[in-house]
């Protein structure tokens, strides 16, 4: 080996050597430097931080031991005690509403059957069952007298629970009660109708094993005179028209215009104005043929028993009427095309009122299922 080559790995041995000793000091300072960073004089934010949470209390219904003021056992038992107040507050709550429910639905029943048969406008007829009897054996022989002229029959059942409602499909029944109404818009039960009521009704009883009651014919035709002078004296029904200031209106056009104000066409091409419950207000007629293409009249009719006054059906079609006649450019008038002034509207608005009373007094309020049997 030359001197030259000797030279250089000495050199290279001191160079080695001066890496390692800087490399060690360089670790002596670092590690001088951490354990003065978490020496025991430091103030450790984190660790005061926790200090604070720990001397706060905050309300809890733990069931853990440490829970303040309670044992392990006693915290135990107060949760359970809670929970059992709890689920007996459920439990009453949802008693209660389940009462609430069925009383809701026995007087929804109650209803129902009081619309079937009523005894303000029907001739009752009691039918004796000799055993009680479900409702699908009822109701295919009951279907048989459904009419008798042009008024309703109808049935309700009492069942084993100790209630009048109508009869359905898996109810049980002890007797029966049946009811053909007194009067309709047109005319009252007649002595004709009646016997073919009784002969048709023993006929059926017979079928389902019941005995009916049949009241005196003079007695019911008597009532039913009375009830059908009254429907009668108040089948009221007020009209106002809108005539046109100009040439007549255009169906096609006329159709848009009328939608836009609200109404709908029901199937049988009248036009209605929805109560906003399935029924309607009042009704409009072009007083054309639904061939014609023009109209220069139309008219808005209010069925006065048929809505009821809280409705104020009056005032709805007068004020349906006003818009229209902006809309349309024209004038309100009444059946001898005399033009409305707002003084008569008013006093008819008031005989309405007075309408509405007398409906109360006899017991038939306007708009009630009693008056919409009645006038339909």
């Amino acid at each position: 080996m030359t001197d030259l080559q000797l030279s250089l790995i000495g050199i290279a041995g001191v160079f080695v050597a001066g890496v390692y000793s800087y490399n060690k000091i360089q670790e002596y300072r670092a590690r001088k430097s951490v354990d003065r960073a978490f020496a025991n004089d430091h103030d450790d934010v984190l660790m005061r931080v926790g200090e604070v949470s720990a001397a706060r209390h905050e309300p809890s219904f733990s069931t853990e031991d440490d829970v303040p003021g309670l044992a392990g056992g006693e915290a135990s038992a107060a949760a359970a005690a809670l929970e059992a107040v709890a689920a007996g507050l459920d439990g009453a709550a949802a008693e209660r509403a389940a009462s609430e429910a069925a009383e809701a639905a026995r007087h929804a029943r109650a209803e129902a059957a009081l619309v079937l048969v009523d005894p303000q406008i029907d001739c009752l007829l009691p039918l004796a069952l000799e055993s009680a009897a479900r409702g699908d054996k009822l109701l295919p022989v009951l279907q048989t007298l459904r009419m008798v002229g042009n008024k309703p029959v109808h049935y309700i059942g009492f069942s084993v629970a100790g209630e009048w409602e109508p009869i359905v499909h898996g109810g049980v029944y002890t007797k029966l009660q049946g009811g053909v109404q007194l009067a309709s818009r047109t005319t009252a039960l007649n002595e004709l109708e009646y016997s073919e009521l009784v002969t048709r009704l023993r006929a059926m009883a017979d079928e389902i094993g019941a005995e009916p009651e049949v009241p005196d014919m003079i007695e019911v035709m008597a009532e039913a005179r009375n009830l059908h002078r009254f429907v009668a004296s108040h089948d009221a029904q007020l009209g106002v028209n809108l005539q046109s200031n100009g040439a007549p209106w255009a169906i096609a056009t006329l159709i848009g215009a009328l939608e836009k104000q609200g109404f709908d066409v029901r199937p049988d091409g009248r036009y209605v104005m929805p109560d906003g419950d399935g029924g309607h207000l009042f009704s409009l007629s072009t007083n054309v043929t639904l061939a014609e293409e023009t109209t220069s009249r139309l008219t808005l009719l209010l069925d006065v028993p048929c809505v009821a006054p809280a409705r104020d059906g009056f005032g709805a079609m007068v004020a349906c009427a006003r818009s229209l006649m902006t809309r349309l450019d024209a004038t309100i008038v009444d059946d001898y095309n005399q033009p409305l002034s707002d003084a008569s509207l008013e006093e008819i608005a008031g005989q309405v009122q007075d309408f509405y009373t007398e409906m109360n007094d006899a017991e038939i309020p306007a708009g009630s299922a009693r008056a919409l049997r009645l006038f339909s």
